[in-house]
C-alpha cells in the first residue's frame, strides 16, 4: 500500500554487536596465517618456500638478504612478527567495539512508502538552500544498493553526499530500501525495478511536476539504468556512480573463485530464502580474505579520539549494518551478472526486455573511481562507451571513497551537482 507520510524517523543505529563480521572467519584467518607461516618454515629446512611465479624475483632478493642468517634467528623473527599482527588486529577488534558512537543527524522526513522501502526527502534536511519564492529545487531520485542501508550517503554533517546536494540547490530524494520481509523476500529484479523503484520515480515526477534526474550508486547504478531505459518519458538525466556493467573486466580469478562459492549460496536460499548478510560479509572477505584484518591491524595504531578513527568507526559500523537479500536477487546477481556475465552479453532482462545502455534516451554521466577494487574502473567506464549521451567523470578514489572520502567531497560533490542542475 503507498502513502504519504510527514513522520520523522529515527536514524538507523549501528548493529547492536558491531564487526568485523563475520568475526569468527577474521580469526581464523589470522590465526590460520600464523600457523601456515610458521609451517612451511619449518618445512623448508631454512630456505624459503617455492611461492608462484609472480613472486619469485621478490623470494629471491630476500633470499639473498637473508645469506649468513642462522635459520633459527630467521624463524623466530617469523614467528614475533605474526604473532604482532593477530595482536594488533585483536586490539584493533577490541578498540573498535568499545569506540564511542558518534548519533548520526537525524533522517528527514519520508514522504513515500510502500513495504519496506520508503522516500527520504532531503530537501527538508537544515542544510537545503532556500530557493527564491516561486521557485522549486529539481528532484533527483537516488537509489543505493540493495545490499547496504542508504545511509553511507549520509554519514553526518560534514560527510554526506545528499546534504551536500540539497544545499547546492537540488532536491535528492533517497530510496531506503530497508529489510526485505514477507514477500518482499521472493522479489526478483524485475519486481524492485519496474515494480517498487517504477512507483517510486512516480511519486518522484507528481512531485516535481515532471522528468527527474537519477543517480544510483554501484548496484544502484544498474538499477537505475534499468529504470531510466524503461520509462524515458519520466527521466531527463542518469547519473552513475560506480555503476557496474561488465562483470568480466576485472580479476578472472576472482571471478572462478565466485564460482566455486555458488553451490554454497544456492544452498543457503533454497534452505533460507534469502542471502544472509554474513553469509555475503564472508563470500566478499573470500575475495581478499586479509583486506579487513590490514584495515583493524591500522585502526589499532590510530589516536581514538581523532577524526580518522572516528570515520573507520563510522564506515565499518555502516558495512556491518547489512540487509539480507532476496534470495531471487541474490542469484540474479551473483550468479547472473557475475558469472555469466549477463548485462554485458544483453542478456539480462526486466520484465521480458533486455536492458540495452544504448537505449537510454537521456543524458549519462559515468562517475569512475580509478581505485576502485570492488567495482573495477573498466567495469563502470564500458557504460561510457555503451549510452548514446554519456559524459565520464575520473576521481582518484575507491569504491567507498567516491561518496564518503575527501577528495570526493572537494572534486566530485560540486561537479555532479552542477551536472544535474543543468537543463
Amino acid at each position: 500500500m503507498t502513502s504519504k507520510t510527514t513522520e520523522t524517523p529515527p536514524p538507523a543505529q549501528p548493529p547492536t554487536v558491531p564487526g568485523p563480521r563475520p568475526l569468527t572467519l577474521h580469526m581464523a584467518v589470522q590465526t590460520s596465517t600464523l600457523l601456515s607461516s610458521l609451517a612451511a618454515l619449518t618445512g623448508s629446512n631454512g630456505a624459503l618456500p617455492i611461492l608462484k611465479p609472480g613472486l619469485q624475483a621478490r623470494r629471491n632478493d630476500l633470499q639473498k638478504a637473508l645469506d649468513g642468517v642462522p635459520p633459527e634467528a630467521f624463524y623466530q623473527a617469523v614467528t614475533r612478527e605474526s604473532r604482532a599482527r593477530l595482536e594488533r588486529f585483536t586490539e584493533g577488534v577490541r578498540k573498535y567495539r568499545r569506540a564511542p558512537r558518534t548519533a548520526r543527524p537525524a533522517a528527514p522526513p519520508a514522504v513515500w512508502s510502500e513495504g519496506s522501502s520508503r522516500l527520504l526527502d532531503y530537501g527538508a534536511a537544515p542544510e537545503a538552500a532556500r530557493p527564491a519564492k516561486g521557485q522549486e529545487p529539481p528532484v533527483v531520485l537516488v537509489v543505493p544498493s540493495l545490499i547496504n542501508r542508504y545511509w553511507v550517503l549520509d554519514l553526518d554533517t560534514e560527510q554526506s553526499l545528499l546534504r551536500d546536494m540539497a544545499a547546492r540547490g537540488l532536491r535528492p530524494l533517497v530510496v531506503d530500501w530497508g529489510e526485505p520481509a514477507g514477500d518482499e523476500r521472493a522479489f526478483t529484479l524485475t519486481d524492485y525495478i519496474d515494480g517498487r523503484l517504477a512507483r517510486a520515480l512516480d511519486f518522484a515526477v507528481g512531485l516535481n511536476g515532471g522528468p527527474v534526474a537519477l543517480a544510483g550508486y554501484c548496484m544502484g547504478g544498474t538499477l537505475s539504468l534499468a529504470l531510466a531505459q524503461r520509462r524515458p518519458k519520466n527521466v531527463r538525466a542518469l547519473a552513475l556512480l560506480a555503476a557496474p556493467w561488465d562483470f568480466h573486466l576485472g580479476d578472472m580469478g576472482m571471478i572462478r573463485l565466485l564460482g566455486s562459492m555458488m553451490p554454497r549460496v544456492e544452498a543457503s536460499v533454497a534452505q533460507g530464502g534469502v542471502l544472509g548478510v554474513d553469509m555475503m560479509q564472508s563470500m566478499f572477505a573470500t575475495l581478499d580474505p586479509y583486506l579487513t584484518p590490514r584495515k583493524f591491524q591500522r585502526y589499532a595504531t590510530m589516536d581514538p579520539a581523532g577524526a580518522e578513527a572516528r570515520r573507520f568507526v563510522q564506515l565499518e559500523d555502516w558495512l556491518n549494518d547489512g540487509v539480507v537479500l532476496a534470495g531471487p536477487v541474490a542469484l540474479e546477481c551473483f550468479r547472473d551478472w557475475q558469472l555469466a556475465n549477463a548485462p554485458a552479453r544483453g542478456e539480462w532482462r526486466i520484465a521480458g526486455e533486455p536492458v540495452r545502455p544504448a537505449d537510454v534516451s537521456c543524458r549519462s554521466l559515468v562517475v569512475v573511481g580509478e581505485r576502485d577494487h570492488l567495482v573495477p574502473p573498466a567495469s563502470s567506464r564500458a557504460l561510457s562507451t555503451l549510452l548514446t549521451q554519456s559524459e565520464t567523470l575520473s576521481v582518484e578514489t575507491g569504491h567507498i571513497g567516491l561518496v564518503t572520502g575527501g577528495r570526493a567531497r572537494r572534486e566530485m560533490f560540486p561537479r555532479l551537482a552542477d551536472w544535474l542542475l543543468a537543463p
